[in-house]
């Protein structure tokens, strides 16, 4: 998708502040420092547009993106991030729960793993609860870059072993440096988009 327009609707901190809006709403989750508002700047075709930063847990509210006024983007806070307070981390679980099972607007959860690493715990009950709620899951493999090209096929084997994934899902490495998989992406993001 060429995209000519996209902005920040809003930062929520709780529910109430979500916005009310007939557009599907597509979400992007994963650990802290995975690489999510990365990949929400590449896709829009933008710099910083969503705040990127090397420290983890960086993003501490839900933010919803609009695109094209077709649909939204929504980048959920990082999980397992261990340097915030127990509360802190308790209050974002129960936003960013809340956010994925009541939101009606929420057609589909693309879920972000490292490519370097084998999926965390907390990855694998991500991916658990968006099967039982989403009947083909996406996962992106972030950072390809940092692989040698002979690697990557190896790295997302483990990737889609540990998960367990199934046939109809979607596992797509991915590089905001590169630009590597955005055109797949967004191809399978568009088809979404008009189911």
């Amino acid at each position: 998708m060429n995209v000519t327009k996209a902005e920040l609707i809003i930062t929520a901190g709780n529910s109430s502040q979500f916005p009310q809006t007939e557009v599907t709403e597509i979400a992007f989750a994963g650990k802290s420092n995975v690489g999510k508002s990365s990949l929400i700047n590449s896709l829009l075709n933008r710099k910083a547009l969503a705040r990127t930063s090397s420290q983890p847990g960086k993003t501490q509210t839900i933010n919803f993106y609009n695109v094209q006024d077709i649909m939204n983007f929504v980048d959920l806070p990082g999980y397992g991030y261990a340097k915030v307070s127990k509360v802190q981390r308790e209050n974002w679980g129960k936003l960013i729960e809340g956010y994925l099972s009541d939101r009606h607007a929420l057609s589909k959860v693309v879920l972000l793993i490292d490519i370097r690493h084998a999926p965390s715990e907390n990855d694998k009950l991500m991916y658990n609860w968006i099967a039982h709620y989403h009947k083909n899951v996406i996962v992106v493999a972030t950072k390809a870059d940092k692989l040698k090209r002979s690697q990557v096929n190896k790295h997302l084997a483990v990737i889609k072993k540990d998960l367990d994934l199934q046939a109809k899902d979607e596992l797509i490495a991915f590089s905001a440096t590169t630009k590597q998989g955005k055109d797949e992406l967004w191809n399978l993001l568009s088809m979404e988009n008009t189911r």
